[in-house]
């Protein structure tokens, strides 16, 4: 009797078939005209990876086994000393300072964020602090601020323990990459950059290291499409097997809560695999025509001007910069997002992309994340929007006396 009801009960809430979960939970799908941004879920998982986190999820394995096996496929696969699959790319920042301050020391990793002994500092740029250099914070350390090659020199002290380098920023601060990393030799001090949102360019994986940094970190989850709440710290062997000491599932330790599970590890190995086979000719050639169609949907409307862009540094991808007169359309750029996102379907492009001015207005929109038959959509959104405006302030003009 008690196994009929066992049986009863697991049949009852076995979901079924095609089962739309954001919908039965009243959450609006969404098409992703950004990019990889962590609050719209970043990029989707290539088939592969779901395929082979749906087969990892099926047998138990020993997760400290499996996470050096895993790290040292990937590390072979990108030729770099040495890997660690981390919780996103923020555990890693974490991971990659703990590792520095604590070395293999068992009691300097339970003591953290305790400094008392420890090195205790982190040179970095004042152009480079950012948002997620918490998760550097996270350790106990101070951030020491330089601005020029000098000031960095009179900072170091016998209490550096890391200089820390955002990739993003590179245009922003007066010390560039390699003077970086061989001011990091000049004093021995580990240099590390955060070059999250780096790929795609591929060659961004190898680039970093063989510069000299000591330790380097990517999302899993954007450009690569592993899981989203995957990362990799890449750098010196030493320096990954203490960051390996201060993570999950070894307890006591900072990183005890930044566990990646069998499937996220395997997830993030295939990943991998797919990324360095995938066609990278075939891809940019998609994500330009992708560009033209909402370009071409632009054209002939009133006060609109239309760019295809590359940025410099990260998501190093096709974008689309539109700008229109302010004063000609009445129409803001937060207005314009504001329309795509309630509209059906929800579409978001970039966030902010940068300070409205009084005058000119400007958005731009993401291809790279669109899936088959969306860019279409998009374009024909935003021919609406702007075209409905356009007329609208058409007839709102005065006629002319015959």
């Amino acid at each position: 009797m008690t196994g009929e009801l066992l049986i009863s009960v697991s049949e009852a809430v076995t979901p079924a078939a095609g089962r739309d979960y954001f919908k039965d939970l009243g959450v609006r799908t969404l098409i992703n005209a950004a990019g990889t941004y962590t609050v719209l879920t970043a990029s989707l998982m290539h088939p592969e990876v779901v395929e082979a986190m749906n087969v990892a999820a099926k047998q138990f394995v020993n997760l400290n086994e499996l996470q050096a096996a895993v790290s040292q496929r990937i590390a072979e696969l990108i030729g770099c000393e040495a890997v660690l699959v981390t919780s996103g790319a923020a555990a890693a920042l974490t991971l990659g300072t703990a590792a520095c301050l604590t070395g293999m020391n068992p009691d300097f990793i339970k003591s953290i964020p305790d400094l008392t002994g420890l090195k205790s500092e982190v040179i970095i740029q004042q152009a480079h602090r950012y948002g997620y250099d918490h998760a550097v914070r996270n350790c106990g350390v101070k951030m020491i601020e330089v601005i020029t090659v000098e000031d960095l020199e009179l900072a170091v002290n016998e209490r550096t323990a890391m200089m820390l380098y955002f990739n993003d920023a590179e245009s922003l601060g007066q010390i560039k990459a390699k003077e970086f990393v061989a001011l990091g030799k000049k004093h021995r001090i580990p240099t590390f950059n955060d070059a999250a949102a780096e790929v795609p360019p591929t060659s961004q994986l190898f680039h970093y290291t063989k510069m000299g940094f000591d330790l380097v970190t990517f999302s899993g989850g954007k450009g690569l499409r592993g899981p989203q709440s995957a990362g990799l710290l890449l750098g010196r062997t030493d320096l990954i097997e203490a960051a390996c000491l201060n993570n999950s599932p070894n307890s006591d330790s900072i990183g005890r809560g930044f566990k990646v599970s069998k499937e996220e590890l395997i997830g993030m190995m295939v990943a991998m695999e797919v990324y360095l086979k995938r066609e990278t000719f075939a891809e940019s050639h998609e994500w330009e025509r992708r560009a033209t169609v909402i370009t071409d949907s632009l054209v002939g409307i009133t006060a609109i001007t239309t760019e295809i862009y590359v940025p410099p540094i990260a998501n190093h991808v096709p974008h689309i910069r539109i700008e229109w007169d302010k004063a000609e359309l009445k129409l803001t750029a937060d207005e314009v997002r504001k329309q795509l996102r309630e509209g059906q379907p929800s579409i978001e492009i970039v966030p902010d992309s940068s300070p409205a001015a009084d005058v000119r207005q400007e958005i731009s929109v993401g291809v790279w994340q669109l899936q088959p038959g969306e860019v279409e959509i998009v374009a024909r959104r935003l021919r609406e929007v702007f075209q409905a405006r356009s007329n609208a302030c058409h007839e709102a003009q005065p006629r002319q006396n015959d």
